[in-house]
């Protein structure tokens, strides 16, 4: 539960950040409490999967990423744009929600199939378009892709991870910023200097949370960490690059659930490990 107890921490700083930049800019508590109940509900859900959580999931996450990307386009979508899955009074941005599960997934199974279920999502996303997302995949993806397979199979999956990546920079996205949700840091720096350092740092430290968690796990588990690192890092840049929502301080509850069900994944598959560790060693002795 190491893993889930430093997220939960940084994570929770930067929520708690991101209610506050909105209290003081007039945003409506009912808007930006939901950040706050979905931090709690992920939090749930990560303690559950802590426990819970098998490799015989993963070739699961896999299919399911590709699939709720797809989804996406069974909507008309807004203005062109396909990003989001409606559940009754909810809208959730699929690829927040689907993607750190989707890179814990690649980083632990095995296989080269696995490369087909991600770049099939880059695809989606491209199609689309979001580049931050597909940015964040393709980062993740060269990081788990490290030492996994044959040469002539990393250097198709790295070629075609980069060259997604980069078309979906070129696609128009036609949607205007929204001030609480990619403006938030903004809004930070206009209340205070003080609050968008402390904002800055909540966030780095959130993205920088499952590698500092997991020095001690095994090889392919810091794998898993550095790549979703990798995921979580890009996405905290992107909104420095274009009009894109900040995760965890921007109104929105999918990165929040995204993330912390690859966390509750990622520390299922530790505690999995250390279990058979423990019991093989019992049956040596």
């Amino acid at each position: 539960m190491r893993l889930i107890t430093i997220f939960a921490a940084a994570s929770l700083s930067a929520v708690v950040l991101g209610g506050l930049v909105c209290a003081l800019s007039d945003i409506p508590s009912a808007i930006w409490l939901r950040n706050l109940a979905a931090w709690l509900v992920g939090a749930l859900a990560a303690v559950g999967l802590a426990v819970r959580a098998r490799p015989g999931w993963l070739p699961v996450l896999l299919v399911a990423a590709p699939a709720a990307l797809a989804a996406t386009f069974l909507g008309d979508g807004l203005h062109g744009v396909h990003r989001w899955i409606e559940t009754g009074p909810l809208r959730l941005n699929a690829a927040m929600l689907v993607l750190p599960t989707l890179v814990v997934a690649l980083s632990c199974a095995h296989g080269l199939w696995r490369w087909g279920a991600a770049l099939a999502s880059l695809v989606l996303l491209v199609l689309q378009p979001d580049a931050s997302q597909a940015t964040a995949l393709a980062a993740a993806a060269l990081v788990a892709l490290r030492g996994a397979g044959p040469a002539l199979a990393r250097v198709v999956v790295v070629a075609a991870s980069v060259g997604l990546a980069a078309v979906a920079w070129l696609r128009p996205d036609p949607l205007a910023p929204v001030p609480e949700v990619e403006g938030i840091l903004g809004l930070a720096t206009q209340a205070s200097p003080f609050l968008a350092l402390a904002s800055l740092a909540s966030l780095i430290a959130t993205a920088m949370a499952p590698g500092l968690a997991t020095r001690r796990a095994a090889p392919d588990l810091r794998l898993a960490a550095a790549a979703l690192t990798a995921c979580l890092g890009v996405c905290t840049l992107a909104p420095f690059l274009g009009a894109f929502p900040v995760p965890f301080m921007g109104v929105g509850p999918s990165p929040i659930l995204g993330t912390w069900l690859g966390m509750g994944l990622l520390a299922g598959l530790i505690r999995d490990r250390a279990s058979s560790a423990t019991a093989a060693h019992r049956d040596r002795a």
